[in-house]
């Protein structure tokens, strides 16, 4: 079976549907799927086995506006449409992308079967024009590409909720939460370890660490955080991450800013760290905030993503976080 995989990035540019996808074709490919990958260039980080076809994109509004959507060239296109007729299948992560939209364009006229993975529903941008535009797309290029589809997967119940208010659907779509690796992501073996953690990442042990890993943009909560660090300066505030709003440029001797990090590199973290902070908005539950818990580190979130997963319902505090929220 051959199945082309089209996503809007490679695992180069770090983010959990990325990740996701990643982890789903090399797990396909060593089940002898035959997995052909179409993402922007640099292809770097794709599974054993499994056969990129980067295509040349132009980041403006990231760089500009802090929102990923990488435009393709048209010979880039051209590729993806050939790379369409060789499949068997196509799935696409999210629908809105200019890839995405092709690849489901190309899939109909090829009469291709076509797998939509969603994962981002609603995202509350702070500027009027991101708001007003990604609601037309949901309600343009969403209605027809998850419409179109022979079957959509969302990765938690707010998505599912949000668009089903806005597509119809040939069939119900599946509700799949991400899974985490138990065997990389796990709580340190005991109080030794984490304090043996703890002073090999120069952390205090007298202290709070808080810890926030992902993307330096809005949608994430970066503003209440930058809010609450300058409000907290006995605390230590680690950001892995990067993006436009980078929090070392915020002044705040309390606020360390680490690179990106492996996943040996984020165990460790989440193993020494006191609590995970992720305000973010508009992407269901993260796949961060499954990997810290499954190392033991607690988590506060925003209400919408507690509620995202309603198997945790009773399992997590909800509440919606405003600039005072942790100061209990």
């Amino acid at each position: 079976m051959r199945v082309l995989l089209v996503t809007h990035y490679y695992p180069a540019h770090p983010g959990g549907v990325e990740i996701v996808a990643a982890e789903l074709a090399g797990r396909l490919a060593r089940r002898g799927v035959e997995i052909e990958w179409a993402a922007s260039a640099p292809a770097d980080g794709v599974p054993p086995g499994v056969r990129p076809l980067p295509m040349r994109a132009w980041n403006l509004a990231e760089r500009r506006l802090g929102f990923p959507y990488p435009l393709w060239g048209p010979l880039g296109l051209l590729r993806l449409l050939a790379a369409v007729r060789r499949a068997d299948l196509v799935h696409l992560h999210e629908s809105l992308y200019l890839g995405s939209v092709a690849a489901y364009l190309a899939a109909r006229l090829a009469g291709r079967p076509l797998l939509v993975t969603q994962h981002i529903g609603r995202v509350p941008y702070s500027r009027r024009l991101l708001r007003t535009s990604m609601e037309l797309a949901n309600r343009t290029l969403g209605r027809l590409v998850l419409g179109g589809a022979d079957r959509v997967v969302v990765v938690s119940a707010v998505v599912r909720a949000y668009f089903t208010d806005r597509v119809r659907f040939r069939r119900e779509p599946l509700l799949v939460p991400n899974g985490v690796d138990h065997a990389v992501f796990r709580p340190a073996p005991d109080e030794a370890a984490r304090a043996r953690r703890r002073a090999a990442l120069d952390l205090p042990g007298d202290r709070p660490v808080l810890l926030f890993v992902g993307r330096f943009v809005e949608k994430k909560g970066l503003r209440l955080l930058r809010a609450l660090a300058a409000g907290r300066p006995e605390w230590l505030w680690a950001f892995a991450g990067w993006g436009p709003d980078d929090p070392a440029g915020w002044g705040l001797p309390q606020v360390r800013r680490l690179d990106r990090l492996a996943h040996a590199e984020l165990v460790a973290w989440y193993q020494a760290a006191d609590l995970l902070v992720l305000p973010s908005t508009g992407e269901g539950f993260p796949l961060v905030v499954q990997e810290a818990m499954a190392c033991g580190l607690p988590a506060v979130v925003s209400a919408e993503t507690a509620a995202a997963y309603p198997p945790l319902a009773g399992t997590v505090l909800a509440a919606d976080l405003e600039a005072g929220a942790l100061d209990a």
